[in-house]
This record gives structure tokens, sequence and C-alpha cells, in this order.
């Protein structure tokens, strides 16, 4: 086995995936921006969204941390007690399991879809969500086994593979929409392009980590039906964290099928249209506003959780409560201090943004406003969602399933029943605001529940921490607004860029200015380059601020 890394190296390899997943998330924006020119907000992007959602659920779920979850406990246990072959028929055992139930599940999904498109007569837009169901479903196969490959990988300490499988999707998904647009007239001709190029991103994501994994000595191991138990252990372990994990992407869905199915479809004449609480295009609207609202999210909050989560899982086993407080709080902290500014930056920039990222093409102005609101909507949660995914990693750390998927079910419960609740006054919007609300009452209630798994958090360190928070982030709105505001307009591409970038670089400056003066020192603590991941490491930091503040 590949002896584990230097402490010393872990926010070496920090860094490593956060800028990876930085480029992924500047080129699925890429990405999106080319679909909203090449199909503007309208059914065939709204039947699009809707079909990948499904794949691209699974891809969040079981490569985005249920999976290594579960399996890296089992897998390094075995390695380091049994040896590599025993370890590599868990592996084998795994891939099997995963290939034909999945396969399995796909064939029945795929012949329900043949039997309701044979006997289908509602709208054309209907037989279009279909289709692009049916032909994109096997990626859901394809991504599911590249994150089993990615878990092993990461358990052996390999952490770039994993980490440019999003980035190879949206590489061939972009030339995909460029192909589909130059080489063909129809926009479903060239949406069904687009979707069999996200199966050839699927095989280029399965097939790039496959030589890394068998360069680390993995073989396929024929007796892997010994290894059975492991796979049960392993699955029961995924199962409460998969629901923890997922109540986001769940919520998303939920949000875009109620969109898509309450929408007024664009073949309907004006009196139809009246009959739906929901213009076309609420789905694709969703969509773009929850990848901008993902965007601070995977950059810096999955990052932070990360690196916190060893060493809270560390704290936790050998019974040291209270640094696993210390770790915690400090955690918040550090989420609150860019989670807020990020949720008021995305809200104040909703609009310039949208134009400069998506408008063009068969995107139009009317897009853009429907298309701001949702990221103005879901923009008021970051710092909600950035804090529910630190709180869930330290109920994971003290061994604790459950109340997060508890929590995370009522969460899912709020959401739908405000999505009734506000479509109806409030129109598509209303959808992304019942997000929002559900993600913060989930953070504030886990947050709580917390202490009575390891008692009480350092709320006065919490408290100071994102007041100054606050103060900065308010200081920062008013020189957004103040540099707005005295932007000349201009329809040139320079002109819609200086409407983001100016009052971005000077909303940035002001916030670091006041967090400076104020004396919050979190922002500053993420870009450290060595911080020892030893015992006493992030509370000793902790400490230090909390000393800073009490004088």
């Amino acid at each position: 086995m590949t002896p584990p890394p230097q402490s010393s190296g872990l926010f070496a390899r920090l860094r490593l995936v956060s800028s990876i997943t930085l480029a992924s998330r500047i080129l699925g924006l890429v990405r999106d921006m080319a679909m909203a020119a090449a199909f503007g907000n309208g059914a065939v992007l709204d039947a699009f969204t809707v079909a990948f959602r499904g794949p691209n659920l699974a891809r969040r779920l079981f490569g985005e941390g249920a999976l290594v979850t579960a399996f890296l406990p089992v897998f390094i246990r075995e390695m380091e007690h049994n040896g590599p072959q025993s370890a590599w028929r868990i592996t084998s055992a795994v891939f099997c399991v995963l290939a034909m139930s999945l396969t399995g599940m796909v064939i029945v999904l795929e012949l329900l879809l043949l039997i309701v498109v044979r006997f289908w007569t509602g709208s054309p837009e209907g037989l279009l969500l279909f289709g692009l169901t049916a032909t994109m479903l096997p990626y859901l196969i394809l991504i599911c086994l590249a994150a089993q490959v990615s878990a092993v990988l990461n358990a052996m300490d390999h952490f770039k593979w994993p980490a440019l499988l999003p980035v190879l999707l949206n590489v061939v998904w972009i030339v995909g929409v460029w192909f589909a647009t130059g080489w063909f007239e129809s926009q479903v001709t060239q949406v069904y392009v687009v979707a069999c190029c996200v199966l050839c991103g699927g095989v280029l994501q399965l097939a790039a980590g496959v030589p890394t994994l068998r360069r680390l000595g993995f073989r396929f191991d024929s007796t892997w039906r010994d290894a059975m138990r492991h796979v049960k252990e392993i699955l029961i372990a995924m199962l409460p964290v998969l629901v923890g994990l997922s109540i986001t992407q769940l919520n998303g869905v939920v949000d875009s099928l109620t969109a898509w199915g309450f929408s007024a479809p664009e073949s309907s004449v004006a009196n139809n249209a009246a009959d739906f609480p929901l213009e076309s295009g609420t789905a694709s609207a969703l969509y773009f506003g929850q990848r901008l609202f993902q965007f601070p999210l995977g950059v810096f909050a999955v990052a932070l959780g990360t690196v916190l989560f060893p060493l809270l899982t560390r704290h936790a086993e050998r019974g040291e409560m209270q640094r696993v407080r210390e770790d915690l709080s400090l955690g918040l902290c550090l989420v609150m201090a860019i989670g807020v500014p990020a949720s008021v930056g995305l809200v104040l920039l909703s609009e310039p943004l949208t134009v400069l990222l998506f408008e063009r093409g068969e995107f139009n102005n009317d897009d853009s406003r429907q298309t701001a609101k949702m990221i103005a909507a879901y923009g008021i949660s970051i710092w909600a969602s950035c804090a529910l995914l630190i709180i869930q990693r330290g109920y994971y750390a003290v061994g604790d399933r459950i109340t997060p998927m508890k929590v995370g079910i009522a969460g899912l419960l709020i959401n739908v029943v405000l999505n009734f609740v506000l479509m109806y006054p409030l129109g598509g919007v209303g959808l992304a605001y019942a997000s929002s609300i559900s993600g913060i009452v989930q953070a504030i209630s886990l947050t709580w529940l917390v202490q009575n798994r390891i008692g009480g958090l350092e709320w006065k360190r919490i408290g100071i921490s994102i007041s100054k928070s606050c103060v900065a982030a308010a200081a920062m709105s008013g020189a957004c607004w103040w540099t707005t505001a005295r932007i000349t307009a201009s329809a040139s591409l320079g002109g819609i860029a200086s409407d983001v970038v100016i009052p971005f670089a000077a909303s940035v400056a002001t916030y670091f200015a006041a967090a400076r003066i104020m004396g919050l020192t979190e922002p500053w603590m993420l870009l450290r380059r060595e911080v020892s991941p030893e015992a006493d490491s992030v509370s000793k930091i902790g400490n230090r601020q909390t000393d800073a503040d009490d004088h």
C-alpha cells in the first residue's frame, strides 16, 4: 500500500483539489453559456435540464460524499489488516454489485419509458423529455462506476483524477454544443446530439482513472463474492449518509419537476397558457440559478469540509469532544466569513451576472430577467448551505448518520409544501425561495441539535465572527451599489463585463478591508500555505482568534 502522505501536505492537496474544482466550475459556466445561447429559456432546454437531473443526481450523490464516506473506512481497514488482495477483492465486489444493479435499474426504466412513449397522447414537449431521458439514462451507470474508481483513488491518496472528472465532462459537453449547432438546424436534433455527447463524456470519465488504478495494483478478483459481507456493510453505512448529503440535490430535482409540470408549454395558445401558474422556461431558469448558487459552495465549502472532516473524526474517535466543539465552531466561523459575502454578492449582482453569462443567441432579455430572479432567490441561502455541509460532517464524525437524515427528510417535505404555497403568488421564483427557506431551516436545526451529541458550541466566538462578517458584508453592499450606480450603461461586451467586474472588484476589496479593520481573520485562514492538521492545529488557530476577540 502506498504510504500516506505527511500531514504537512494536507493543505497542498486541498489547494490542488480546489484549483481543479474552480477550473471545473468555470468550464461549467462556459458550458451553460453555450447551452443558453443555443437553446434559450424554452421547452427544449427545459426538457434537457429535467432529463439530465437523474444522472446528475447520481453523480452528486455517489461522487461527492456518500460512496467515499462509506467505502473508505472498509477499504483502508482491509488494506492495513488483511493486505492488498483482500482490499482489491472488496473493490471488485463493489464494482460488480454497482454495475449489475445499476444496469438492471436502467433497463427497467428504459422499458417503462418505451411503454410511456408508445401510448403518449400529450404534448410534444413530453415526448422530447422522455426521449432525452432515455438517451442519457446509461450515463448513470458510467458516472457511478467512475465515482467508485474515484473512491479507491482517494483511499490511496490520489486526488487529481477524481477532481478532474467534471472537467472532462464539461470539455466534451462544450465540444458537443459547438458541433451540434454547427452541423444541424433543428434544435431538437441539436439537443439529442448534446445528450449523446454526455454519454461520451461518461465513458471518458470512467476510463480516465483506470490506468492509475491498475498502476496502484488493482486487478479484478474473480472471487469477489467472498467479500459480499463487506459490500453489505458499505451499503448499510452509505444509505443514511446518502440521504443526509443529498437533500439539496433532491430539492433541486423536486423544483425542476414541479417547474416542468406546471409550466405553460410553448405549443399552448395564449388562453391555454393562462391556465398554468408558471411560464415556459422556468425549469431552465431554475437550473441556471442552481448552477450559480453551487459555484461558491463547491469551491469553498466542499474544500473546507475535506480539511475538517479528518480532524473532526480523529478527535471524536479519541473522545476529545472539547476539540470537536472547537473544530466545528471554527468551521462555522470560516464558512460564514465566506458564505455571507457570497450570498450578498450573488443577490446584488444577479442581473448583470446573468446578462454577462447567458444573454446571447436564443437567450433574450426576458430570459435574463427570469433567470436573475432565480439566482437572487437561491443566493440568499449560500451561507446556510455552506454551514449545513460542515455541520453534517460533525454528525458523521461522531457516528450519527440518522439525525442529518431525519432533518433532511423534514427539509425536503418543507420544500415540497412551500413549492405549492409560494408558486401561485410568486410564480417560478417561489420554487427557488422554497429551497432557500428549506436549506436555512435545516442548517439552523442541525446546528442546534448537534450540541446534544458533542456539547455546547463556542457561541461567543461564532457570534462575534458572524457579526463582523455581516458588518463587512454591509460595507461591501454599499461599495457594490455605489460603483454600480456610476457605471455608464453599454451594450458592448466590454460594457456588460464592466457591469460585473468593477462592482465585484470593489465589493471584494471593501469586504477584505473592512474585515482587516475589524480583526476578522477567518478569510485569511483559508489562504495560509501551511496549517498542521495534527490534533491541536485547528483548535489552536481558533483559540488565537478567540483570544484576539477577547482583548
